[in-house]
């Protein structure tokens, strides 16, 4: 059956269609346009605040080296509106090296600007190496502080394996390449070696404490013997400067002749993007599909030389 609409009624219909469609596709671009713009602004790293202020530094966790930390703390210390820099701690440490790392990035920014550290729940091990880099520490009179030490953990299977009838065996390039192995008991050259690798960090911790918190290397290896201690007799044995929070270290500050009333902004972990909060969340899922524990993570980081109180169950 023929069409009964007239030509002229048809042709302005499509003409609008069109225009519609043009407009819409416009609104699209423009509106995509205005969200990368925003994904871009929430990915960036740093920010610009419009005013001098202070920056807050979080030390949580099990401390590994950090890349993206170490170039915040850089640009901290370039930054002429950063008058001062808290580092709040709650951390049972983690790997030697990392906080090496972060004791060494502290002791840098220190020569720049004041640097406060203010330990809350938990400071110890790789997280105390870390807060006496600063130029004055705070804690609560039962925050956890000390566990000056280092060591190496390793684990023996070699009865089980027997017992279950399996044997490793490899060939290595010198009698102490990829020792300790999980088959053996840790002794002799074995544990010297491991021992002395110890003992020589070690002796790099009683030092840097004996020096920061200004006590003889006798007084410091008193003290360095793995205990914890709560902040009250922390306070007393000379590990910490004062007791007290964020509060307290601001006016610190101040005495220190920073402005009053400063805004504290946080400049590290920065501020989880929407891309990030998607990773996180996909790739979690992702890996418990897989079967995979995240949570792990740390405790592989930390197989070695650790100077950690608690890295947990």
């Amino acid at each position: 059956m023929a069409s009964t609409e007239h030509p002229s009624d048809v042709i302005p219909a499509a003409r609008a269609l069109r225009k519609s469609r043009m407009r819409w596709r416009v609104f699209a671009i423009v509106a995509l346009g205005i969200a990368l713009a925003a994904l871009y602004a929430r990915l960036a790293d740093g920010f610009q605040p419009p005013q001098d202020y202070i920056a807050l530094v979080v030390v949580e966790g099990i401390i590994t080296t950090d890349a993206r930390r170490m170039a915040v703390l850089e640009d901290l210390a370039e930054d002429e509106q950063v008058k001062g820099v808290i580092v709040r701690i709650n951390s049972p440490g983690g790997s030697t090296a990392g906080g090496e790392e972060l004791y060494e990035a502290l002791t840098k920014l220190r020569t720049e600007k004041p640097v406060v550290a203010v330990i809350n729940e938990l400071g110890a091990s790789a997280a105390y190496m870390s807060a006496i880099a600063t130029d004055r520490i705070f804690a609560r009179r039962l925050s956890i502080v000390g566990s000056i030490g280092v060591l190496f953990s390793h684990v023996d299977a070699s009865g089980l394996l027997d017992t279950i009838g399996i044997d490793l065996d490899k060939v290595a390039s010198g009698p102490l390449k990829a020792e300790p192995d999980s088959d053996e008991p840790l002794e002799g050259e074995v544990r010297a070696s491991l021992q002395a690798l110890v003992d020589d960090s070690f002796n790099w911790f009683v030092d840097i404490v004996a020096e920061r918190r200004n006590l003889n290397r006798q007084e410091a290896l008193e003290l360095a013997d793995g205990r914890i201690v709560n902040g009250r007799v922390a306070l007393n044995s000379g590990l910490i400067d004062d007791l007290g929070g964020e509060q307290e270290a601001i006016a610190w500050l101040e005495e220190q002749g920073i402005e009053k009333d400063l805004p504290v902004l946080r400049a590290f972990p920065l501020p989880v993007s929407d891309w990030e909060r998607f990773n996180n969340i996909f790739g979690g899922d992702i890996a418990s599909l897989l079967g995979l524990d995240l949570a792990s993570v740390d405790a592989v980081a930390l197989d070695g030389l650790v100077s950690v109180w608690h890295v947990g169950p």
